[in-house]
C-alpha cells in the first residue's frame, strides 16, 4: 500500500560521498540530503514538511540531527551528506527536542483519531508515536497566570465544495506541504500561506472556497496532506483501503500509472503511482478523481438485441447475442458480398483489444474493412514521420523536456488535454526555458502565472502549412541550418531540393502574412529562438490534433520533421518531434493494424511477405487490398453496398464531423453491432449492443505518445460477466473462427511474435520494468527505446519533403464568415461519455461558443446569451462566451455534450 518516501528528491550527479549514518557506512550521489541517505541505509528519520515529491524546506524542525565535530542540530532533510561525516539520527536529546516539537503541534490539533478518516493514514500521528510524546503539556483553553485563555484552530470551519475532496482547516499544520506541491509538481499556485505566526492558515484565495479559487483538483495537495486536512471525500465515505493494484489511466496518452486503492472488489481511490515512468507520482483531475463513470448506473450490463432500430431493446443470453449477430454477419455477406461489413477498433481499449478486433475482421470477415478514429489524428503522424524519419511516432519521452531550452508547441493545449505533461513543461519553462505558441487561439500556456509565451503566431486557421515553411524560410535565408547534422544524418537530394523551395520569396514571412495573419517580425523572432536552442541549443516541438486534424495533416507533420532536421533537433534528450496523443491508446490502437491498409506494425496489407507471416499464423487468406476507412464505409452505405458494422468503444454519431451525414449512413445499415458501456449515440442506429468494460475490469497493456506500454490491470470482476476481448473472441468463435486465447498476455505474446518493433514484449517483462518502450527487440535495450534517431535515423538518412500550402476548401463566405474550430476543456473529456457520469461536470456543464467581442458586438450578441450556430452541413445552439481568447473571425467551441449537437 505505501511507498518508501525518502524524504527529498534523488539527486542525479555521477560523483558520490561516503558517510557514517548511526553506525552503518553509506555512499550517495554528491548532494544527497542527509534524509534521504539514512533511507538508503534503512534509517527512517521522523518528519512532518518533507516528502520526496517536495524540494527540501525544513520548517518542521522534526528531522533534526547531530554531526560530529559541528553544532547545533541541523535538519536532515537541508542538510546535504558530505564525504567522512559522521551522523546521529537517535539520543537523548534529539528525542527531548523532537517531543517538544511534536507537543506543539498537538496541542492545536483536534484528538479525534479514532473517528478521524485519516486514522491508520495519517503521518502526524505515526511520528507522535515515533517521536514517544505521551502526554501533552499545553491544553487547549487553559488560562495562563495572566488570566488569558489560551488560542487555538480547532473551532476553523470546513470547506466542502469541491466534489472530491474536503479542506479541514482545524486539521491543518502548516507544513507548506500542499502549498508546494500547488507550486512545484503542478505549477497552478492556487494555494498560499495567508497571515503570520498564529494566523498562518493556508488559503486557496483571498476569502475563496476550493471551488471559487484557481485550483485544478489535480489531487497534488491531497497528496502531498500528511493529515486529514486534504482528504478524498471516497475515503471519508468507505474508509481507508486495504490493498491497492497498479493500474493505467484511460483517459489521455500521458499514460499516468495509478494505484488503484481497493476494499475488496470496491475502489476507495485513484492514487498517482510516483514511479509511474510517465507521470511520476501526479495526475490530473480526470484520473485522479473521474472514474466513478465505471459503476454508473447508467451501465449497460446485459446483452441486447432487436430487428429494427425503431423497436425496443429486449435483453438476451451472451450466446444468443454472438449467435445473433454471427448469423446476420453472415447473412449480409452472403446476400452482397464479402466486402459488405466492417469494424472500428477503439483508442480506448487496450493494444490486446484492438488487435483482436481487425484479426476478427481480417480473418474471420475476410475484408480489411477496419478502422479507427485514431486515423485521423494518428494517420498524418504515421505517414509524415514515417517518411521523413523512417517511424511512424514521437521522438522522445515526456521527461526529456526537462533537457529542452525552447519548446515550440503546435495546435495543442496541455494544459487542458494533456495536463501533466503541461505540469513538466510549465516546471522548465519556470526554471528559464523559452515558449513558442503556435495557435488560432489564446491558449492557456500563452500567458498565465508565472508563464509567459516569447512568441505566439495567432495564424488563421487552416494556415499551419504556410506557416512552418515561412519558419523554414527564415532558416535557410538567415544562415541558421545546422549545416554539419544535416549533410552527417539528411540526405543531400531532398535537402537541396527543400532548401531551394523554401528559400523562394513566396515562402517569406512578409508574403505569406497575408495568408496566415501573422506579423513577419512575429515569424522571424520565432524561427529565430527555434534554430538556436535558446541557453542550451535544444527546441523540442510538441503538437496535437490542431496539426493532424487537417486537410494538409501529413504535410503539416512533414513541414514540422523539416524544420527539425534543418536545425539539428533529433536524436538527443531534450529536442524532438512529440505528437501529444488525445486518448489513451491512440498510438496503440495503430499500432496493432486498425488501419484498413496496415497490418500490426505499420506494414502494408500490399506486402506478400509480410501477408504470409499473418496468414501463416492466423490460417487464412488474407485480402491484399486496402479496405475502407470509415468515412468511406458511411458512403458506401449511404449507396447501399455497406451493411453491417462492428464498432467497439467508439461513438462517431457523436464524435465524427458532419454527423447528420453518418448517422443516415448508420440508419441505412442492416446491422450494428455496438460494444460499450453506456447506450451512447451509435447506439441509437444499433441492432445488437454487447456490453463493454472500463478500464478497472480490463486486462492489459496501453501505449502512450511515448511509445511507452504500460499495464492495465484488472481491478475489480467486469460487471456484464466478460472483459472486452473475451467478447470479441467469442464474437469471432460464432463466426466460425477459432480463437482461444486463456488471457491477454497471450495475445501480447502473438502480436510481440508477429511485429518486429514488440519482439521483446512481454507481460511478464513490463510488470519487472514498470514498462517498455517500442522499438524493443534483440537491437534495443531491455526495455526498449526511449529515444529515437540517436546517431542515425531509422530510415538510414532523414529525407526532406515539399511542403507546398494548399488553402482549406472551408473557406469563409458572405453568408458563413466565420470560422469554428473545437477543443476539449480540462474537466471533460472528448464526447464526455465518461466524465458527464461524473462530479466533474461542476466545472464544465455544457458545451460555449467562445466569440471575440467585436464579432459579437456586430452580431447584437451578449456574455451567456444562447446563439444560434449555422454551418454548412447543419445547425447547433449554444450559450455565448465573449473573450479575446480567439480572434476576430474565429469561434470556438468543446465538444462534449451530445444535446447541443448539429440538427
Amino acid at each position: 500500500m505505501k511507498d518508501i518516501d525518502y524524504g527529498t528528491p534523488a539527486v542525479a550527479c555521477s560523483e558520490t560521498v561516503t558517510l557514517r549514518i548511526d553506525g552503518f557506512d553509506v555512499t550517495v550521489p554528491k548532494g544527497t540530503s542527509l534524509m534521504r541517505a539514512a533511507v538508503d541505509a534503512g534509517i527512517q528519520v521522523p518528519k512532518l514538511c518533507a516528502t520526496d515529491m517536495l524540494e527540501p524546506f525544513g520548517s518542521c524542525r522534526l528531522c533534526l540531527v547531530e554531526i560530529e565535530g559541528r553544532k547545533g542540530y541541523p535538519a536532515s532533510c537541508t542538510t546535504p551528506a558530505e564525504a567522512g561525516m559522521t551522523v546521529r539520527t537517535q539520543s537523548p536529546k534529539l528525542q527531548q527536542l523532537r517531543k517538544g516539537v511534536m507537543e506543539l503541534y498537538i496541542s492545536d490539533h483536534p484528538l479525534d483519531c479514532l473517528t478521524c478518516s485519516a486514522n491508520g493514514n495519517c503521518e502526524l500521528q505515526t511520528q507522535a508515536g515515533v517521536v514517544g510524546l505521551r502526554n501533552v503539556r499545553y491544553g487547549v483553553g487553559e488560562t495562563d497566570v495572566a488570566g488569558v485563555t489560551g488560542r487555538h484552530h480547532l473551532d476553523l470551519p470546513q470547506d466542502t465544495s469541491n466534489p472530491y475532496f474536503s479542506f479541514d482547516s482545524s486539521k491543518c499544520i502548516v507544513c507548506n506541504r500542499c502549498v508546494r506541491a500547488c507550486e512545484e509538481v503542478q505549477g497552478t499556485f492556487a494555494l498560499t500561506i495567508s497571515g503570520r505566526g498564529f494566523e498562518a492558515r493556508v488559503s486557496p484565495g483571498m476569502n475563496e472556497s476550493f471551488m471559487q479559487s484557481e485550483c485544478v483538483s489535480c489531487g497534488a495537495c491531497v497528496q502531498a496532506c500528511p493529515t486529514a486536512t486534504l482528504q478524498e471525500k471516497s475515503v471519508i465515505e468507505l474508509g481507508q483501503p486495504e490493498h491497492s493494484i497498479l493500474t493505467t489511466c484511460a483517459y489521455c496518452g500521458v499514460g499516468c500509472g495509478f494505484k488503484a486503492e481497493m476494499k475488496g472488489a470496491q475502489v476507495v481511490r485513484m492514487v498517482p503511482w510516483k514511479d509511474g515512468q510517465a507521470n511520476e507520482g501526479h495526475s490530473c483531475i480526470k484520473g485522479r478523481f473521474a472514474w466513478g463513470y465505471a459503476t454508473h448506473k447508467d451501465r449497460i450490463t446485459q446483452p441486447m438485441i432487436r430487428a429494427k432500430i425503431s423497436d425496443p431493446w429486449q435483453e438476451v443470453s451472451w450466446d444468443e447475442a454472438f449467435s445473433h449477430a454471427a448469423a446476420e454477419f453472415r447473412r449480409i455477406q452472403a446476400e452482397y458480398g464479402r466486402d459488405a461489413v466492417g469494424g472500428i477498433t477503439s483508442s480506448r481499449c487496450t493494444n490486446e483489444e484492438a488487435y483482436l478486433v481487425q484479426k476478427l475482421v481480417r480473418a474471420a470477415l475476410g475484408t480489411n474493412n477496419v478502422d479507427t478514429c485514431a486515423r485521423v489524428c494518428h494517420s498524418p503522424t504515421g505517414y509524415g514521420l514515417g517518411q521523413t524519419f523512417g517511424t511512424s511516432a514521437g521522438t522522445q519521452t515526456f521527461k526529456s523536456v526537462e533537457h529542452t531550452d525552447v519548446a515550440l508547441v503546435i495546435g495543442a493545449n496541455p494544459s487542458e488535454g494533456h495536463p501533466v505533461f503541461a505540469s513538466r513543461l510549465k516546471k522548465r519553462l519556470r526554471q528559464g526555458a523559452k515558449l513558442i505558441v503556435i495557435d488560432p487561439r489564446r491558449i492557456e500556456l500563452v500567458d498565465s502565472p508565472h508563464i509567459h509565451a516569447e512568441a505566439h503566431l495567432q495564424l488563421k486557421p487552416g494556415t499551419n502549412v504556410a506557416v512552418i515553411t515561412a519558419l523554414a524560410h527564415v532558416v535557410v535565408t538567415e544562415g541558421l541550418i545546422n549545416e554539419a547534422f544535416v549533410a552527417e544524418r539528411c540526405e543531400p537530394k531532398s535537402f537541396a531540393q527543400w532548401r531551394d523551395f523554401v528559400a523562394r520569396p513566396e515562402q517569406s514571412p512578409e508574403v505569406t502574412a497575408e495568408i496566415t495573419g501573422v506579423p513577419a517580425e512575429a515569424v522571424r523572432r520565432a524561427a529565430r529562438l527555434y534554430a538556436q536552442g535558446g541557453s542550451g541549443g535544444n527546441s523540442a516541438i510538441y503538437y496535437g490534433l490542431g496539426v493532424t486534424e487537417h486537410a494538409q495533416g501529413s504535410t503539416m507533420v512533414m513541414g514540422i520533421a523539416n524544420l527539425a532536421m534543418a536545425c539539428g533537433m533529433v536524436g538527443r534528450e531534450g529536442v524532438g518531434v512529440n505528437p501529444l496523443r488525445g486518448q489513451n491508446n491512440v498510438q496503440g490502437s495503430c499500432d496493432m493494424g486498425s488501419f484498413p491498409h496496415e497490418l500490426p506494425g505499420y506494414r502494408h496489407v500490399s506486402d506478400t511477405t509480410v501477408r504470409a507471416l499473418f496468414e501463416s499464423a492466423w490460417g487464412v487468406t488474407l485480402d491484399p487490398e486496402p479496405g475502407l476507412r470509415i468515412p468511406n464505409m458511411f458512403d458506401a452505405a449511404l449507396d447501399g453496398s455497406f451493411k453491417a458494422l462492428y464498432v467497439q468503444g467508439e461513438d462517431p454519431a457523436q464524435s465524427d464531423p458532419n454527423t447528420q451525414h453518418v448517422a443516415a449512413a448508420l440508419a441505412s445499415m442492416a446491422c450494428v453491432v455496438v460494444q460499450d458501456l453506456f447506450l451512447n449515440e451509435t447506439a441509437q442506429y444499433a441492432h445488437v449492443f454487447l456490453p463493454g468494460s472500463s478500464f478497472l475490469e480490463k486486462d492489459g497493456t496501453f501505449t502512450n505518445a511515448e511509445r511507452r506500454i504500460n499495464r492495465v490491470r484488472q481491478v475489480m470482476p467486469p460487471l456484464a460477466g466478460l472483459a472486452d476481448w473475451e467478447v470479441t473472441q467469442k464474437l469471432a468463435q460464432a463466426l466460425g473462427y477459432p480463437m482461444a486465447y486463456r488471457h491477454p498476455s497471450e495475445i501480447m505474446d502473438e502480436i510481440a511474435a508477429l511485429t518486429p518493433s514488440f519482439a521483446g514484449v512481454s507481460f511478464d517483462k513490463i510488470d519487472r520494468l514498470g514498462s517498455v518502450q517500442w522499438p524493443c527487440n534483440d537491437s534495443t535495450p531491455e526495455a526498449g527505446t526511449a529515444i529515437m534517431h540517436v546517431g542515425h535515423f531509422v530510415r538510414g538518412l532523414g529525407r526532406f519533403f515539399i511542403t507546398q500550402y494548399v488553402p482549406s476548401d472551408e473557406k469563409i463566405t458572405r453568408r458563413f464568415p466565420l470560422i469554428l474550430t473545437t477543443g476539449r476543456v480540462l474537466s471533460q473529456y472528448n464526447v464526455g461519455a465518461q466524465t458527464r457520469r461524473t462530479a466533474n461536470s461542476a466545472w464544465h456543464g455544457e458545451d460555449r461558443l467562445e466569440i471575440h467581442p467585436l464579432d459579437a458586438e456586430e452580431r447584437g450578441i451578449q456574455d451567456a446569451e444562447w446563439v444560434s450556430l449555422e454551418s454548412r452541413v447543419g445547425q447547433t445552439m449554444l450559450r455565448a462566451r465573449v473573450t479575446e481568447r480567439v480572434q476576430p473571425g474565429v469561434v470556438y467551441t468543446t465538444f462534449h455534450f451530445p444535446d447541443r449537437g448539429p440538427t
